[in-house]
């Protein structure tokens, strides 16, 4: 029975507790916050559960043998590796931390210990995610030519971290699960509009060797809520709508070819419109799954699908972005 303590009951902390505390193999001993009133609230809702506003609490207790680290990314690194260095196996809430070298210490610590450390990318456990890299994978869409990610919406302005930091985890986590291929290269552009500098607006474009081409349109200045993943195949494309409420994934069997011609200047594209298909969905909740692969991890030595091999891919991309926004987007190299 893995023992969990959770540190930060903000905005996710509250969903990370109800799913842990339904996960087989999970019990859920501590909270851990700064704020009385959060802490209160625990007591009324979850009595058998004890809360503090000290991290040694929990490092103390040896029945803790797992610590979710869901605070504010400027905690991450601090907060995890003081419980990686007592034994406790960490889950740390995207992005994983503010630097690739943090992140790259955490995981030597975990390794050194023999540690399960993981992300919380919560996209990889959704049923639409999970149901795209089925179909990539038996060959449905063909070879992919894009990936266009739209995820905008009027707020949260964060205080620590810019849009691209907040939003686009989510979008460069799936698409990492789904090809497997890595980038050699971003380019991307932002501006911020309030006094902290923080860039609100940002455009992200991720450059393969290959054919491959991501983009990522993210913002906190929108007058609507788009939740937008577009894949482009040889044989078919993929519109994933998360603000949709049931039809999420729908499959199109739209495409073009392009015909050989004499006069090389000319092309001749030949259209292909067909039918549009609405696969049936895994209805489990992501976060659920997540929790489930993270116990598995501790109790069965399980490889997690959002290990901390894809949290440090995503923290490198974000780096590499934001070393681009500060040079009017110039192209930067990434290495994995």
């Amino acid at each position: 029975m893995a023992g969990i303590a959770i540190i930060g009951y903000g905005y996710w902390g509250p969903n990370l507790l109800r799913n842990f505390s339904s996960v087989p193999g999970s019990t859920v001993h501590w909270v851990v916050d700064l704020r009385t009133e959060r802490l209160e609230q625990i007591k009324k809702q979850y009595p058998g559960i004890r809360t503090t506003s000290s991290i040694n609490d929990v490092l103390n207790d040896p029945a803790v043998t797992a610590i979710v680290v869901a605070t504010p990314v400027q905690y991450h690194y601090s907060l995890a590796k003081t419980a990686l260095e007592h034994g406790k196996h960490v889950l740390i809430e995207k992005p994983m931390t503010q630097s690739s070298a943090e992140a790259e210490e955490l995981i030597a610590i975990s390794r050194e210990k023999g540690l399960v450390l993981m992300v919380d990318h919560t996209f990889l456990y959704t049923g639409a995610v999970r149901k795209i890299k089925d179909l990539i994978n038996a060959g449905e869409i063909g070879e992919i030519q894009y990936f266009d990610s739209t995820r905008i919406n009027l707020g949260l302005f964060q205080p620590d971290i810019n849009v691209l930091w907040d939003l686009a985890p989510h979008d460069i986590s799936i698409l990492f699960y789904l090809i497997n291929d890595r980038p050699v290269s971003v380019s991307a552009t932002g501006k911020s509009h309030t006094p902290n500098g923080l860039e609100n607006v940002a455009y992200l474009t991720v450059n393969y060797a290959s054919d491959h081409i991501a983009h990522f349109s993210c913002s906190w200045s929108s007058p609507v809520k788009i939740r937008k993943i577009l894949i482009g195949g040889t044989k078919k494309m993929i519109v994933f709508d998360d603000v949709e409420p049931s039809e999420k994934v729908k499959i199109y069997d739209t495409g073009y070819t392009v015909k050989s011609d004499e006069d090389k200047r000319q092309l001749l594209i030949d259209y292909r419109a067909g039918d549009i298909h609405v696969p049936k969905l895994e209805q489990r909740e992501a976060l659920y799954g997540m929790a489930a692969d993270f116990i598995s991890a501790i109790d069965k030595g399980t490889t997690p699908v959002s290990g901390w091999k894809v949290g440090l891919e995503v923290v490198k991309v974000l780096e590499a972005a934001q070393e681009s926004i500060k040079n009017r987007g110039r192209e930067v190299e990434i290495k994995f």
